[in-house]
């Protein structure tokens, strides 16, 4: 769950002093010619269109949302279903998110080394056959619960491929000027998928059946990774090779985030709040199916409401711009995400539910626009790969540990789980006001970020 002129990167290192500190470095001039855009007129979404490889990686990059959106709920559903337990449904979400956060670091630095787009199609490849291999081992009859969450860890290895991959992309294609409304259209292309994949799982569920939902998940996968056969190459700067084992330089991205002071103020921040994201992923299948008594298309219907409230939160911040506002986005969007969940535990019936998703997903939105749009000015652009893959596995790690700790909570009581969700995000936002610098602060440290040996 991000203008006219533009400023140098808040923490990167100057590329022509390593380890020295630049508050007014710009990007290096190794990025792409195509990224020297005037920016004399108020730049527009439309602008975007004409950013080369740009128009069909955001297409490419929906399809897998859609089917990462679809997976979340119909794993949730299919398990709840076949074993009649949270716990076991909490576990299989933890098994499908955390093994790739835990390879974040390897995946960053392969990804560095290389072509991106190939290695986005190799995860969706393996997603789309680990969701055709639990229909099909469920279809037999030899499915136990150790062996869907088996499947599902198998699955997980690659995640940051393409999680990361697509991340990555946007900063590196887009023009310095156009990051706000290019992070508005990644933002709102999670929208999309959660209003499309979510409702659509749970309508195929509740109608066809929840291993259908898995088959159509799978077939959202497989749809992801053909969309970008023969795609042509992108116009990327090229990073020579460092001549090093690809450990080292998954080590040395441990380092740089380490040191990055917006980044480890993210990491901590974000995967706290996230362990109450993980739990509502449990949650509210569980409130809506057992309290509310509603069917599994309702699930789909109030993610659906999230998402299409976090849209139009990211659109409109986007349009605003985020440059030097950053930490106040996420701040806000924490707190708002923490009322949310307190605001569930409280609110007894269907509507009340709804307006509290309604926040939850708006909140978020700001979340992603403050987030996205800190990474890519306190990041320096030689670690992209790097960095992103490993700051976005830290950020979601709270996820799945969320998801397999929901059980338990679930069982002492609903109302405790989503009050400890709305603690656990409280408690995120109080870290990110004391970890995350302002952009002042983040210019005067760093020095601490440069020292981190630069690649290659």
């Amino acid at each position: 769950m991000s203008r006219g002129a533009s400023i140098g990167c808040a923490v990167c290192s100057s590329p022509s002093a390593p380890g020295r500190a630049d508050p007014t470095a710009t990007l290096p001039v190794s990025l792409p010619l195509h990224m020297s855009i005037s920016t004399t007129s108020q730049p527009t979404y439309r602008d975007l269109l004409r950013v080369r490889g740009l128009p069909r990686l955001v297409g490419a990059a929906l399809l897998g949302r859609i089917a990462g959106q679809m997976a979340s709920v119909a794993l949730v559903l299919y398990a709840l279903e076949r074993f009649h337990s949270p716990s076991i449904a909490g576990i299989a979400v933890f098994a499908s998110a955390f093994p790739g956060i835990a390879m974040s670091p390897l995946a960053g630095a392969i990804l560095d080394r290389s072509g991106r787009i190939k290695l986005i199609m190799l995860d969706y490849s393996i997603a789309a056959a680990a969701m055709a291999l639990i229909v099909v081992l469920g279809a037999t009859g030899v499915l136990s619960a150790g062996l869907l969450i088996g499947v599902a860890v198998l699955s997980s290895f690659t995640n940051p491929l393409s999680s990361a991959g697509t991340r990555t992309l946007f900063p590196m294609l887009v023009p310095r000027h156009l990051w706000d409304r290019a992070n508005a259209i990644d933002s709102t292309g999670y929208v999309v998928a959660a209003v499309v994949g979510a409702p659509l799982a749970g309508v195929i569920a509740g109608v066809v059946g929840r291993p259908a939902a898995l088959a159509a998940t799978a077939a959202a996968y497989a749809a992801a990774a053909l969309s970008l056969v023969r795609m042509s190459p992108l116009p990327l700067p090229q990073q020579p090779p460092s001549g090093r084992h690809v450990v080292h330089d998954a080590w040395e991205g441990l380092a740089y985030v380490a040191r990055n002071p917006s980044l480890r103020g993210l990491a901590v921040s974000l995967s706290v709040s996230n362990l109450g994201s993980g739990l509502l992923i449990v949650a509210l299948p569980v409130l809506v199916l057992d309290r509310l008594h509603q069917n599994a298309a309702v699930v789909g219907v109030l993610w659906a409401l999230s998402a299409v409230s976090g849209g139009v939160a990211a659109l409109v911040t986007g349009q605003i711009g985020s440059q030097g506002r950053e930490r106040r986005l996420v701040l806000i969007g924490l707190l708002g995400v923490g009322a949310a969940l307190a605001g569930m535990a409280a609110l007894p019936d269907l509507a009340g539910v709804a307006v509290a998703m309604v926040v939850y997903g708006a909140a978020g939105g700001l979340i992603d626009i403050g987030m996205f749009s800190m990474r890519q000015r306190r990041t320096d652009p030689a670690w992209f790969g790097r960095a992103f893959a490993i700051s976005m596995s830290l950020n979601w790690m709270g996820s799945p540990i969320g998801s397999a700790v929901a059980g338990p909570l679930i069982g002492a009581g609903l109302g405790i789980a989503l009050v400890a969700g709305a603690g656990f995000t409280f408690a995120a936002a109080a870290a990110a006001a004391l970890m995350i610098p302002a952009l002042a602060g983040a210019a005067r440290t760093l020095g601490v970020v440069g020292d981190a040996p630069r690649p290659g």
